[in-house]
C-alpha cells in the first residue's frame, strides 16, 4: 500500500494525502520519499494551479515515525555529521512545499504534530476541521523545539509571544485556539473540511496561474521585506508582468461583464 495517495478532485487541483493512519500519517523513510518526489514533480506540472495536502484517517500528521522511521535512521552515538544530513533531509520538505509554484493548502483533519506542523506552517493556507490539534512536541523529547522552520514561520503567523508559549512547552493547542490565535483561517466541522478545502481550491484555480503564482511569491518575499518601499517596489514589478498576460486580459473582460 502505497503511503501517498494522489487525487484528482477538481480541474486544476490535485490532493495528496498521506496515507499511513494506522500510525496517524508518521513520517517513515517510505513516506519521506513520496513526499519528496510528489513536490518535484508537482513543480513541473503547469495544468496544476492548486495542491491540497491531508492525512487519511483521523490524524493529519503525527511527526516522525521514532518506533519504525527505517533503515536511515540515526541515533545519537552516531556521528554529528550524519545526523546533520538527516535532520537536513527533514528539513527540506517544509522547503519543498514552499518552493512549489502552486499555492498549498493545507487541510488539518487530526492531530497535527512535529514535523506535520511543519508542513501546515510551511503550507500557504490552513484549515482545520474541529478535531484538528497542533504541537511542537520536540522540546518534549530533550530536543529543540526549533526545527523544520518552525521558528521562522510560527512566529510571524501568531506572534513572538505565542510561538514562544507553544514552543517552549509543547503542549496541544485545541483546534479553536488556534483559530483564534489566527494558525488556522477557517475552522470547519469535521465533515466539512474536504469540501471548503476544495471549494478554496477550486476558486484558486479558475484564477490566472501566473497571478496566482506572483502572489504566492510576492507574499514569502514581502514578509521579510526590508521595508514598505521594498515591498511595493516588488509588487509594482509583479503588477506589470501581469498585466501583460493574455489571462489578464481574459479576467478583464469577464469582470467588465459581471
Amino acid at each position: 500500500m502505497t503511503t501517498l495517495v494522489r487525487e484528482a478532485p477538481s480541474d486544476g487541483v490535485v490532493l495528496l494525502r498521506l496515507n499511513r493512519p494506522e500510525r496517524l500519517n508518521a513520517l517513515n523513510e517510505e513516506l519521506v520519499g513520496e513526499l519528496q518526489q510528489a513536490f518535484a514533480t508537482l513543480a513541473r506540472e503547469h495544468d496544476v494551479g492548486v495542491v491540497i495536502l491531508t492525512g487519511a484517517g483521523r490524524g493529519f500528521c503525527s511527526g516522525i515515525d521514532v518506533r519504525d522511521f527505517g533503515p536511515s535512521m540515526l541515533d545519537a552515538t552516531d556521528p554529528a555529521i550524519d545526523r546533520m544530513r538527516f535532520q537536513e533531509m527533514m528539513a527540506g520538505l517544509p522547503k519543498a512545499v514552499r518552493a512549489l509554484p502552486q499555492p498549498v493548502i493545507a487541510a488539518v483533519n487530526g492531530p497535527a504534530v512535529g514535523a506535520g506542523l511543519a508542513l501546515c506552517l510551511a503550507s500557504d493556507v490552513r484549515i482545520c476541521s474541529a478535531s484538528a490539534s497542533f504541537a511542537n512536541a520536540a522540546i518534549l523529547l530533550g530536543l529543540s523545539g526549533a526545527e523544520m522552520g518552525m521558528s521562522y514561520y510560527l512566529p510571524r503567523i501568531v506572534g513572538l509571544s505565542v510561538a514562544a508559549d507553544w514552543m517552549l512547552t509543547g503542549r496541544n493547542v485545541a483546534a479553536d485556539e488556534a483559530f483564534q490565535r489566527g494558525l488556522v483561517s477557517e475552522l470547519v466541522d469535521d465533515e466539512q473540511l474536504l469540501d471548503r478545502a476544495l471549494e478554496r481550491a477550486s476558486q484558486i484555480a479558475a484564477l490566472s496561474p501566473l497571478g496566482v503564482q506572483m502572489t504566492k511569491r510576492t507574499l514569502q518575499v514581502n514578509t521579510d521585506a526590508s521595508d514598505l518601499a521594498a515591498a511595493i517596489e516588488l509588487e509594482n514589478r509583479n503588477q506589470v508582468i501581469t498585466h501583460a498576460t493574455q489571462e489578464a486580459a481574459e479576467a478583464r473582460e469577464r469582470w467588465a461583464a459581471r
